[in-house]
């Protein structure tokens, strides 16, 4: 019997990938389009994906609320299981191996909130699945600071860092997020009413990350440092520069997402490849000639 999934924020990073993981997995895949009754287009679904995000990465303590409620309501009408692509602000600033039993103890606002709307799904009864990921790493290179910021002048020998280059950090692959979210769909009904699943990926420092673009492109990497001070002066002109600037803890504190919960669930589960992942999120005019075989030794590939 055919499945039906209801994408919401199906034009984002998380909604184009999931729409074309449950379509090509046989799901009938629904779109939800913003400001018309959610409730209404839940109907008949069985797993509702929620991608949407305020934009431009602003008000969050208004809309994240509001999205929220909107989602549940949608679930309790239709007996629908979300799926909520969660994310690592819930742990703060102390670094190590975070997983679904790590004390969350955030230090910023959208910190808060995040507990605060992870919270919201699991005490309203619904069935949710928190799929936790690092940062994005999206092959349509959509507004993802790997391909904005670190990968973004790599055709001009040149990788950039928002951080202390050696602190380790946890990416998703989108393509690979979507793909474990139609896995985990498919097998909800033997999953708790909430599920907090860490979604491994590949962690690296940025360090390491030059050393891997050096070896892909065949060409030396320097490494630059993002400019933090020149931001400052912006942010007061601009709501979503003051919004990023918040976050500058994360890429200071060295961290990954712990894998163990994930392969008991999907042992079968096959990552692609770190430097395919990588090089998604390069400029398209950076196309390598040939790229060698990845050493396997920089980058830790969970």
């Amino acid at each position: 019997m055919a499945q039906t999934v209801l994408i919401l924020g199906g034009s984002g990073k998380i909604g184009k990938h999931a729409a074309e993981a449950f379509w090509n997995a046989g799901w009938t895949v629904r779109h939800y389009k913003r400001g018309t009754d959610m409730t209404a287009q839940a109907q008949g679904v069985d797993v509702i994906v929620n991608g949407l995000n305020p934009p431009k990465y602003n008000d969050w303590a208004k809309n994240i609320p509001a999205i929220t409620s909107q989602v549940i309501a949608a679930a309790q009408s239709s007996g629908a299981t979300v799926i909520v692509p969660g994310n690592v602000y819930n742990f703060g600033d102390k670094g190590g191996i975070w997983d679904e039993a790590t004390p969350q103890a955030p230090v910023t606002e959208k910190g808060h909130i995040r507990v605060a709307m992870e919270a919201a799904y699991r005490d309203a009864g619904v069935q949710t699945i928190i799929l936790r990921a690092g940062h994005f790493i999206d092959p349509g290179q959509d507004g993802d600071a790997y391909s904005m910021v670190h990968v973004a002048k790599v055709g001009k020998g040149v990788v950039t860092t928002l951080g202390d280059p050696d602190a380790m950090q946890a990416h998703a692959y989108l393509p690979d997020w979507a793909r474990a979210a139609v896995k985990l769909a498919a097998m909800r009904n033997d999953l708790a009413r909430f599920e907090d699943i860490p979604f491994p990926g590949h962690s690296f420092t940025i360090n390491q990350l030059r050393d891997e673009m050096a070896d892909a492109l065949g060409k030396p990497m320097k490494l630059s440092y993002f400019p933090w001070r020149l931001m400052a002066f912006v942010a007061p002109f601009n709501e979503m520069i003051r919004e990023f600037r918040k976050m500058r803890y994360l890429p200071n504190t060295s961290h990954q997402l712990g894998h163990e919960k994930f392969d008991r669930l999907l042992p079968d589960f096959k990552p692609t490849d770190l430097r395919t992942a990588l090089l998604s999120g390069v400029p398209s005019d950076v196309h390598p000639d040939k790229v060698v075989h990845a050493s396997g030794q920089a980058i830790v590939a969970q």
